[in-house]
C-alpha cells in the first residue's frame, strides 16, 4: 500500500471563470439559485406562516441549496465531458430542458410558499396535479447525472486516474436509479414520515430528519449525493492504494449502496436515523 500525491488529477482551479467556460448555463443557474437564498431566508424571518410546524419558506431554501449544489457539481464535472459536447445541438436542447425543469420546480416552490400552502403532499386537486407534474420534472433534472456519467465514461481523454474517473462515473450513474426508488416511494406516501409525530419542528439538526420515527428523506439524501460521496471515496482510494487499484473503491461503493438500502428500510420500518442519539 503506497501513499501518493494527488497531483495526477486535473487541478485547474475551480474559479468562476473556469466553471463558466466548462458549463456556463448550469453555472449561471447555480448562481441564480444561491442569489435567491437571501430574499427567501428574509421571507422566512418576517412571514409567520407555517407548514409542518416550520416556516413555509423552509422548503424553497432547502431546494435552492440542494439544486445549486447539484448544478454547480455538474458544471465542475463538465470539464471531463468529451471535447465539443457542450456545443452539440442535442446537448444544448437537453440542458435547456433540465434548466427549464429546475426553474419550474422553483417557481412552484416559491409560489406555494407565497400562498402559504404545502408544495409537496398537497391534497387539493390542483396541488396533486402539480405534484405529479413536478415528479416528472424531477426525473428529468435528475437524469442529467446519468447523461454526464455516460458521456464521461466514453471519454478516453479525461486525463483522470482510472480510479478517480470510475468514482465520478459510478457516483453520477447511481444518482438517478437510487433517487427514483427512494423519492418515488416517498411520493406514494402522504408525507415523508413513517410513524412518529408528523412535524419537522424537532427534527435532527441541520437536516430536519425525524427523531421519533422513520423519515424517507434520509435515504433520498444519500441517493442524490452519490455524485459527491463516491468521488471523495475515489480520491481517498487514489491517495492510499494508487491510481490503478480499484477494488477498494468498488467495495466502498457496495457499502454505500448498502447504506442507502439500510436507511431506506429503516425509515419504512418507522425507525429514526441515528435514533440512538435520542
Amino acid at each position: 500500500m503506497t501513499l501518493i500525491a494527488l497531483d495526477h488529477i486535473d487541478a485547474r482551479p475551480l474559479k468562476l471563470k473556469s466553471l463558466l467556460g466548462a458549463e456556463p448555463a448550469l453555472t449561471l443557474l447555480g448562481l441564480l439559485l444561491l442569489t435567491l437564498l437571501a430574499p427567501t431566508i428574509f421571507a422566512g424571518l418576517v412571514d409567520g406562516r407555517m407548514t409542518n410546524d416550520v416556516t413555509v419558506w423552509s422548503k424553497p431554501v432547502k431546494f435552492q441549496v440542494a439544486l445549486a449544489i447539484y448544478v454547480l457539481t455538474l458544471a465542475v464535472f463538465a470539464r471531463w465531458l468529451p471535447a465539443g459536447t457542450q456545443h452539440k445541438r442535442w446537448y444544448r436542447i437537453y440542458i435547456g430542458a433540465v434548466i427549464g425543469a429546475i426553474l419550474l420546480e422553483m417557481i412552484w416552490l416559491m409560489g406555494a410558499a407565497a400562498n402559504g400552502v404545502p408544495a409537496h403532499f398537497n391534497k387539493t386537486p390542483v396541488g396533486e396535479a402539480i405534484y405529479v407534474s413536478m415528479g416528472g420534472l424531477a426525473v428529468l433534472l435528475t437524469s442529467a447525472s446519468a447523461v454526464y456519467a455516460w458521456q464521461i465514461a466514453r471519454n478516453g481523454q479525461t486525463g483522470l486516474p482510472p480510479v478517480v474517473k470510475e468514482s465520478i462515473v459510478v457516483g453520477l450513474a447511481l444518482v438517478l436509479p437510487l433517487t427514483v426508488i427512494t423519492a418515488g416511494t416517498m411520493s406514494s406516501f402522504d408525507g415523508h414520515w413513517v410513524g412518529g409525530v408528523r412535524s419537522d419542528a424537532a427534527g435532527l439538526a441541520l437536516f430536519g430528519w425525524a427523531r421519533d420515527g422513520g423519515d424517507l428523506r434520509v435515504a433520498h439524501f444519500f441517493s442524490t449525493h452519490a455524485m459527491h460521496f463516491l468521488p471523495v471515496m475515489g480520491l481517498a482510494s487514489l491517495a492510499i492504494f494508487g491510481r490503478d487499484e480499484r477494488r477498494p473503491f468498488r467495495i466502498a461503493t457496495l457499502l454505500f449502496v448498502a447504506l442507502v438500502a439500510f436507511t431506506f428500510v429503516q425509515a419504512l420500518s418507522g425507525q429514526p436515523f441515528l435514533g440512538f442519539l435520542g
